[in-house]
Parts: structure tokens; C-alpha cells; sequence
């Protein structure tokens, strides 16, 4: 590692989800576990193992297992410099730990250390920040597939548009056309119903029960100046799921970009 990478970055969290150590360590650790709530996932599931997180179309992270100690602990880490593409002496591995403590009443706790190292450019705070503030979503899902999926493999359903403006006039807009409530709501989002479980800063958690079961993430956020972005993300979890997601995913796409967005 380079002299100059001597600027540390660190994000904490901690969640308190339902479910035995052995639950929840096949959900934080293995390839089927993490793709039901967080990314799809590629696994080897050992230590040495490689890793791979998929973010779209040929965009992804690639990684490394670094320590495996089931049900308690897994560590990893990315290739920071390849996911940003920078020079590979400008950057250290972003290193990532999960750790899984059992509490009395059948819940466990989830402890998320991912920390780095580099040279203080502005960009990097600002990434950090930003991976900070859309990590935290993440863990609702995490909870909910926990509470109501646990051991399920998830089909995924993702697609995003952009539009001029900014994230939040975006939000308000798709809030708004799908008439999102508050926690605790019914809603019918073309479609597909539910009930809202968590509402956030431009983003809405549901669980779906109709026509498919599973999880359904709304969100909005700025790229760049003067654009901002929606996206749409469901974990659904029924044989039939790879069907729905077939017919599903190109209408979604359509009606997203057709979104009206007050000036």
C-alpha cells in the first residue's frame, strides 16, 4: 500500500433482526442469502472464496472472502480502485465484517463494519457519505426477509429511469402517482399489493402479498447536476416469480419514464 493512503473512512451499523445465528448467517453469508436482500450475489462460500456484487447492466464489485467463521463472522473485501476506476495504488480494498450475536427472545444482532483507506481527496468523502446513506435501506430489507422469507431464494426485479430535476421533486412525483402512505398502510402499486413497512428520505419499503410475495423498494436520487433518477426494486419470492418479472419488468420500465415531474 502507497504512503500516501493514510486517510482512514469507516461506517458502522447495527441492526437487531429476527431469526437464530444459523438464519441469519445464511442470509449475511451466502450467495442466496445476500441476493434476497441486498445485491445479486456471486459466492464461494469459504474462506479465500471470490466474490462478486452485481449493480446493473456490466457494472459490479469484485472481492475476496477474508474470514469465515460460521455462524458468528464473515469478513470480505472489494477492490476499491477497479470500482471507481482508479489506479490500484490510489486506493486500498474496502474491507467489510459481519458479525452475528444471538439475543434472548429469538433475534440476533448484526454488527457492519466497512472501512478504507484512502488519500483525502473530496470525492472520497463524499462516497463514503453517500454509501453510508444508501446502505442503511438495505437492513429494513434485511429484517423484513428475516421476518417473513427467511431461507427463501429471491427472483429480483430492478429498473430505473432519469429524469431533469432533482431527487426530490422525482420523489414526490412517484409518491404521489402511486399513492404511498405512511408505515402501516395498504397500498395497490399497479397492481401488486401490500403494506407499507418502512418510509424513508425519498425512499418506501413494502411487502408485497399479491400477486407474487416478497419485498418492494421505491426510491429516487440525484446523479449529477441537475438529474436525478427513480428506481424500482422487488425481491419476490414464489415459483412464479421468474414469469412476473418477465411481463413485469419492461412496464415498470415504461411507466417510470413516463413519470410526470412538476417544474
Amino acid at each position: 500500500m502507497s504512503t500516501a493512503l493514510n486517510v482512514p473512512y469507516r461506517l458502522e451499523f447495527t441492526v437487531e433482526v429476527p431469526g437464530t445465528p444459523d438464519q441469519v448467517w445464511e442470509a449475511v453469508a451466502t450467495a442466496q442469502g445476500m441476493s434476497a436482500w441486498f445485491l445479486p450475489t456471486r459466492m464461494e462460500e469459504r474462506e479465500g472464496g471470490s466474490l462478486h456484487f452485481s449493480m446493473g447492466p456490466e457494472m459490479g464489485s469484485d472481492g475476496q472472502v477474508t474470514g469465515w467463521d460460521p455462524p458468528r463472522r464473515i469478513a470480505y473485501q472489494e477492490d476499491w480502485a477497479a470500482l471507481m476506476g482508479k489506479d490500484p495504488d490510489t486506493l486500498s480494498p474496502l474491507t467489510s465484517e459481519f458479525l452475528v450475536e444471538a439475543q434472548s427472545g429469538g433475534t440476533c444482532v448484526v454488527r457492519v463494519t466497512t472501512s478504507g483507506f484512502g488519500t483525502g481527496a473530496e470525492w472520497e468523502q463524499e462516497w463514503w457519505d453517500d454509501m453510508g446513506s444508501s446502505w442503511l435501506p438495505f437492513f429494513d430489507n434485511l429484517r423484513l426477509y428475516l421476518a417473513h422469507f427467511p431461507g427463501q431464494e429471491a427472483t429480483q426485479l430492478e429498473v430505473t429511469a432519469s429524469h431533469p430535476g432533482d431527487a426530490s421533486a422525482l420523489w414526490s412525483a412517484l409518491r404521489d402517482a402511486l399513492g404511498l402512505g405512511d408505515v402501516g398502510s395498504t397500498v395497490d402499486v399497479r397492481g401488486a399489493t401490500g403494506t407499507v413497512e418502512r418510509v424513508g428520505e425519498r425512499q418506501t419499503l413494502v411487502r408485497l402479498t399479491a400477486p407474487v410475495p416478497g419485498m418492494l423498494s421505491l426510491f429516487t436520487y440525484g446523479y449529477g447536476e441537475g438529474e436525478a433518477t427513480a428506481g424500482v426494486r422487488a425481491y419476490l419470492f414464489s415459483a412464479d416469480a421468474a414469469d412476473y418479472v418477465r411481463r413485469e419488468e419492461p412496464a415498470w420500465q415504461a411507466w417510470l419514464q413516463g413519470l410526470s415531474v412538476s417544474a
